[in-house]
């Protein structure tokens, strides 16, 4: 148990070694051995995860698992999970494998895209998982380097314009991160999130180039760390990489941006903008709450616009993300409650959707949804898979979708009921979408001739799909599996958030008395 952490985060990291060092070849036999070794390195770190989260206490709000020890230049290797870290190793570990198997068409370099997947699963682990400035910041931006590399090299013919715009934006708004980060290990004197969750960061209001900075330190801190995390979600309106990466990626690379890595962004949040920077997410909310309106109904309007539907359904992921971030700023337990669920959730719908589109493009070569129509006649198991997953998508009770959506809407219609009312609008639209696409893919006469002759679903695409149909209807039915281990830490949060808050307010109106 001492290391269980890091075994987790490393396993996939050691798979990639063997493959580079011993299994490198473009042979039939060189391939085959790549995809299996992959899978087995990559199911093994999901069962090995199992034991974090049979061990795992929920009752115990700090960090558990910690590991610590000296790393660089006086730095720590500190790594622990708490209860809202440790459902996204699991999102993380119940995905890749699916990635993999996902992934068993592929036939150019097989070996590298092996590798690239590995290195990845690592990073994105290894994010949840800090507990140090410095190690969080080189898991956050290594991660970009394989996944520009999945993109650029297995991905559609703009793949070189993509990934160099997915790279770009995230890596530019992650700069001034670091800028942050070195300012508040100066002022704090140490790197270890843990300690730097009990330190005060200045708030006091001053003055710069003539303009006041209300919030002090903290909202110069929160703003830097936002324009890192607010790309990653994506929030509008820097989300106009996510459609362009999206489309050109291959479909395991979609899988894995809209499952995992768009997570990083809600869980930065999580990590640090609300527990570090108190007075200023409270000062702030009101503006993140307003963009996050702003995305959920133009991104949603943008969707029933589209042709392509990877981009629609990419769309559709800047919209939920919308709910996200209005749940985290609501900064209440039921708003933080309903973010984490909706990113749990969300990684099982997107992936499922972008893997239901691979289903028909390995089949057809196309995502044009005017090639499609009439598919239920000649693809009935399909068609059942899409339709819950849409469902899922759209929200519909009884699933994974509804839940998430109903807690963030009820935690922010406690702090703004306007931008409630605005975000209920999003629900009726993503309806509109999601069922326009479903539709005019599936539904209707087969009258297309090059479809007449198209399969349903081989016995290793119904394998994939059944996990991400178990845990969709699963956690929609029984949403307490993942709730009762959120719930305690986010209460701890949000107290702590609460009682920062409700101290500036008291010093505020104790000076202007003074005065």
């Amino acid at each position: 148990m001492e290391n269980l952490l890091s075994l987790i985060t490393f396993i996939p990291l050691l798979a990639a070694a063997i493959l580079a060092l011993f299994l490198r070849g473009e042979d039939e036999a060189a391939q085959r051995n790549a995809k299996w070794l992959a899978m087995i390195a990559t199911s093994s770190t999901f069962f090995v995860s199992l034991i974090l989260l049979f061990a795992f206490d929920p009752t115990d709000t700090g960090f558990q698992f910690v590991e610590e020890r000296d790393w660089l230049l006086g730095l720590q290797y500190k790594m622990g999970v708490d209860g809202i870290s440790v459902l996204f190793v699991l999102l993380t570990t119940f995905t890749m494998p699916l990635v993999i198997a996902a992934s068993w068409h592929v036939k150019t370099r097989v070996t590298e895209y092996m590798i690239a997947f590995l290195v990845l699963e690592t990073l994105m682990i290894g994010v949840f998982c800090a507990l140090d400035l410095f190690l969080f910041y080189v898991f956050f931006e290594a991660g970009l380097i394989p996944m520009f590399l999945i993109i650029g090299i297995w991905g559609g013919a703009a793949r070189v314009y993509a990934s160099f715009k997915f790279f770009l934006y995230t890596f530019l708004g992650s700069v001034l991160m670091l800028v942050a980060m070195v300012a508040m290990y100066v002022d704090a004197g140490t790197s270890d999130m843990v300690a730097l969750l009990n330190h005060n960061f200045g708030s006091e209001t001053f003055s710069i180039l003539g303009f006041q900075i209300v919030g002090g330190a903290q909202t110069l801190m929160w703003v830097a760390f936002f324009a890192s995390f607010a790309v990653k979600m994506p929030m509008w309106p820097v989300h106009t990489w996510l459609p362009d990466a999206h489309v050109q990626a291959p479909t395991a690379g979609s899988v894995v941006l809209a499952a995992i890595l768009l997570k990083m962004g809600g869980y930065g949040f999580l990590r640090f903008s609300l527990p570090m920077f108190p007075v200023a997410s409270d000062l702030l909310a009101p503006m993140v709450f307003w963009l996050s309106a702003i995305a959920i109904v133009y991104t949603s309007l943008v969707a029933l616009a589209q042709s392509d539907m990877k981009k629609l359904i990419a769309y559709s992921s800047v919209a939920h993300m919308g709910y996200v971030t209005m749940g985290i700023f609501a900064a209440n337990q039921q708003g933080i409650d309903g973010a984490i669920f909706q990113m749990i959730s969300h990684g099982f719908i997107s992936g499922a959707l972008f893997l239901c589109v691979g289903v028909i493009y390995d089949r057809m070569h196309t995502r044009e949804i005017e090639a499609y129509g009439g598919l239920v006649n000649k693809m009935p198991a399909y068609a059942l898979i899409f339709m819950l997953f849409t469902m899922a998508n759209v929200g519909l009770p009884g699933t994974s979708g509804f839940v998430g959506e109903f807690l963030t809407l009820m935690g922010i219609f406690q702090a703004n009921t306007w931008v409630a009312l605005f975000a209920c609008t999003g629900v009726i639209l993503s309806a509109a979408y999601a069922l326009w696409l479903y539709r005019r893919v599936v539904m209707g006469e087969l009258i297309k001739e090059s479809l007449k002759s198209i399969t349903d679903m081989s016995q290793r695409e119904r394998a994939i799909f059944a996990p991400l149909v178990v845990m969709t209807i699963l956690l929609g039915v029984y949403p307490a599996l993942a709730l009762d281990i959120i719930g305690p830490s986010v209460s701890a949060l949000v107290d702590q958030y609460n009682t920062s808050v409700a101290a500036y307010a008291a010093e505020t109106a104790t000076q202007l008395a003074s005065n």
